[in-house]
């Protein structure tokens, strides 16, 4: 267990290290109703408490009164050996939180996944997370990063869709998966864990994200809306169930790695 140490989320901080020079340009008004609307206080009051690593995780999830249905937690083999556990991403939050908590138990905090760099500001979350920056020296880096974790011993937790679920023809699903992880698993041997994650956001979220697809924006807008959705999520219910794991020698040459990568994201919403 890692020594606790007060945290807190400094908006300011936050905004200037994206914006830079242009953050004096921001409206008062408006950092501090996005303050009051991704509920800074609410979160600050648990940053303060110091969790690190897994016990963040599981202390989010008491903090937040969520409650967890675990189905198939005999399909993680306790072998000693490397494994990729790739879910659907359904919330864009909390179910992340939610697998790093119950994965990062039975692995005894050996867990790593790929984060938005934004949520690397949750000192409580970094230690598990692999920061994702498309821009500039960080995305240079990234591929060393993500090689770096594949090759070492711990657990990789993969959301290959990339962003969270989306409403598409009325049906909550996520956008096809990326192929990165059949490519990485094949190349340190690790075999593949499928899993599904039960749960969606509110209404107002995927009206959000389907007009900022239909609009054509690149700000990813509904991303902003996160904080708001899992402050709601208190409470609430939320059920995980784990596949078997796939042999990694399964993936032949018969598919393409993009082909096998659909294979998987089918199987995981089969369970």
């Amino acid at each position: 267990m890692s020594e606790r140490q007060p945290q807190i989320l400094d908006l300011e901080q936050v905004i200037e290290s994206k914006a830079g020079d242009k953050a004096k340009y921001i409206p008062r008004f408006l950092v501090n109703w996005f303050k009051d609307f991704m509920h800074l206080d609410y979160i600050n009051n648990f940053l303060k408490e110091g969790y690190v690593g897994v016990e963040f995780c599981e202390n989010s999830l008491k903090y937040l009164g969520v409650e967890i249905e675990v189905i198939g937690l005999e399909n993680l083999p306790t072998d000693g050996k490397k494994y990729t556990f790739v879910s659907n991403h359904p919330l864009g939050a909390i179910d992340g939180v939610t697998l790093g908590a119950v994965i990062g138990k039975v692995y005894d905090g050996k867990i790593k996944y790929l984060m938005n760099d934004l949520l690397m500001n949750l000192k409580g979350m970094a230690p598990l997370g692999i920061p994702i920056n498309k821009l500039g020296s960080q995305a240079r880096s990234l591929s060393r990063l993500v090689n770096e974790v594949y090759e070492s011993d711990n657990q990789m937790l993969i959301f290959p869709a990339g962003l969270c679920s989306r409403k598409i023809d009325g049906k909550i699903t996520d956008l096809p998966w990326g192929k990165s992880f059949v490519k990485k698993s094949r190349e340190t041997g690790r075999d593949i864990i499928p899993i599904h994650f039960e749960g969606e956001n509110s209404e107002r979220f995927y009206r959000i994200a389907n007009l900022q697809k239909k609009l054509g924006l690149k700000f990813n807008f509904a991303m902003m809306l996160l904080p708001d959705e899992m402050y709601r999520s208190a409470g609430r219910k939320y059920k995980i169930t784990f596949g078997k794991p796939i042999p990694v020698s399964s993936l032949d040459k018969s598919r393409s790695d993009y082909e096998w990568a659909q294979v998987i994201r089918a199987k995981a919403y089969e369970l």
